[in-house]
């Protein structure tokens, strides 16, 4: 009996805990309590959204939709290579058509951009070896701004008009190098563009042969710099070096480095071996 009495009592002590019908309180509070506690953390949390919105529109403020804000990068710029292959590595047998398709599929659609047709539409014919300023007036912008034009048959022998397969078919391949976009860069002075040279790895220095380098002395021509970034100067074309290898050895892999060389940019950072290069493996089987 004495159980079922405190069983009765607790029951009836958790009833009135959540509802006192003689002081109508919930969970210990009354209406008007209860009101005030969420009046204090809708108030807190309105303030909270209003503080992180004005933070948000203060920091929007200060970007600007042509330019970076703040730009943080490397003194110099990284550079790529077309066709890419896995992992950096352009491997292929000159007789079998199908190791090599993929390049040639590969370099017509990186190179469609650089119809001479296209370039002469979109792009203007700039005078070399001076950069291509366009400043603003002020607050009013100079946009869009205008490119110069890099047309496609200027890389002659490895443009793909004279030789659609670009030398791979004779094992003779052509590899395109890019140097990557940085807003404001300008990668010269005195005139001197920056020009790219490729060698083989100390190991590998006697199976490379001859290069030859497209445009003439493999220059990224200073016309094409500053670059002001993709909203700005929308329809800018890279300028690109491209790099036939004429007498490679066959049947073996050859470690190719590509390189800038510039009077402002520095690519021997040991520190960074992406800064201004790129390596990439060629190997060429005849069969």
């Amino acid at each position: 009996m004495s159980g079922s009495k405190e069983d009765r009592k607790a029951s009836g002590e958790w009833r009135e805990f959540f509802w006192n019908p003689r002081t109508h309180e919930v969970l210990g509070r009354t209406a008007s309590s209860w009101g005030l506690i969420l009046l204090f953390y809708l108030v807190f949390y309105l303030f909270l959204a209003g503080m992180f919105a004005l933070t948000m529109y203060i920091m929007l403020l200060t970007l600007d939709d042509y330019k970076p804000t703040w730009q943080d990068r490397l003194a110099t710029p990284g550079m790529m290579i077309r066709p890419k292959g896995d992992q950096l590595e352009i491997s292929f047998s000159v007789s079998e058509t199908e190791t090599w398709d993929g390049f040639i599929q590969n370099l017509n659609s990186f190179l469609s951009p650089y119809n001479d047709s296209h370039q002469v539409q979109t792009n203007d014919n700039c005078p070399p070896d001076q950069y291509f300023i366009q400043e603003d007036s002020g607050e009013v912008r100079n946009n869009p701004k205008r490119s110069c034009q890099f047309n496609r048959t200027m890389l002659e022998d490895c443009s793909g008009m004279s030789d659609r397969f670009y030398g791979y078919s004779r094992g003779q391949p052509c590899v395109l190098i890019k140097l990557n976009r940085v807003i404001g860069m300008l990668p010269g002075k005195d005139g001197q563009s920056p020009y790219v040279t490729c060698a083989a790895k100390r190991e590998d220095t006697d199976k490379i042969g001859p290069l030859s380098y497209f445009p003439p002395n493999g220059t990224f021509n200073l016309m094409y710099f500053p670059y002001y970034g993709k909203n700005a100067q929308v329809n800018y074309t890279q300028p690109l070096v491209a790099v036939k290898f004429l007498n490679a050895s066959l049947n073996t892999d050859i470690n190719v480095e590509c390189k800038i060389n510039s009077n402002t940019l520095n690519a021997d950072n040991d520190r960074d071996k992406f800064a201004g290069r790129v390596s990439f493996k060629l190997r060429i089987n005849d069969k």
